[in-house]
């Protein structure tokens, strides 16, 4: 199992929101690059960067982000707000992969374009998830696609990387929505990186356990709750 930090960035800090409301912050750094470098010492296998900002349009961290992935050796995937193609293509001109929510769910055949041009293996789709069904446009609009079938869906188009955020968990530190992902894992031919709840190290050997491919480590890391050290060992 992949161990991936995010960085969330916000008016260029890092940041952790709490069920993605802005009005619930907390700073944790002003120094972005300097944070990427501390996880990828740390054993990192892959950042997950996420412009929040550009993701409930308030403005961009864009070149903030670019020195994050300029600052260091290991993958970086990119997210938050990128709802064009012409900003996605400017973004994986600099980054490995992409995380496409809201371009996936609303506008198929820009993403299509997008994928015959740098290939689906540099995105992943993003189905942030709230009682079942896909949440776009920074968590605020329900698409009424259920997660399993968008899922499905979406690897029928070519797809295999999949971002599963519980957003009533997001930065709760209530532990992941086991249930959904387990059923999400089972899909075939779906790589499934789990997102939202982990508060402790039994939480990621539970979705170790579910099947995931990967599993996104925030507010827990960023308290002191877990460290990338503890969660590399059980991965």
């Amino acid at each position: 199992m992949r161990v991936i930090p995010a960085i969330d960035i916000m008016e260029g800090n890092v940041v952790r929101l709490v069920r993605g409301d802005p009005r619930n912050k907390t700073v944790y750094s002003d120094d972005p690059v300097g944070t990427a470098k501390r996880w990828q010492d740390a054993g990192a296998d892959m950042l997950h960067v996420v412009d929040l900002d550009a993701a409930l349009g308030l403005g961009s961290n864009l070149e903030t982000i670019r020195r994050v992935v300029e600052g260091v050796s290991i993958p970086v995937e990119v997210a938050g707000g990128l709802r064009d193609e012409k900003m996605v293509e400017g973004v994986l001109g600099f980054a490995p992969r992409v995380v496409l929510g809201t371009i996936a769910f609303k506008n198929r055949e820009t993403l299509k374009k997008i994928s015959e041009k740098f290939g689906s293996n540099r995105i992943v789709i993003s189905a942030d998830q709230q009682g079942g069904r896909i949440m776009v446009s920074g968590w605020r609009e329900d698409t009424g696609i259920g997660l399993m079938a968008g899922v499905k869906e979406y690897v029928g188009l070519g797809f295999g990387e999949f971002l599963i955020t519980s957003v009533d968990r997001d930065g709760t530190l209530k532990g992941p929505d086991l249930d959904s992902l387990k059923k999400a894992c089972g899909i075939s031919g779906a790589k499934i990186i789990a997102s939202g709840g982990i508060s402790k190290l039994q939480d990621t050997v539970d979705v170790k356990c579910a099947g995931a491919w990967g599993v996104i480590l925030g507010k827990a890391l960023y308290d002191g709750k877990i460290t990338v050290e503890e969660v590399k060992k059980i991965a």
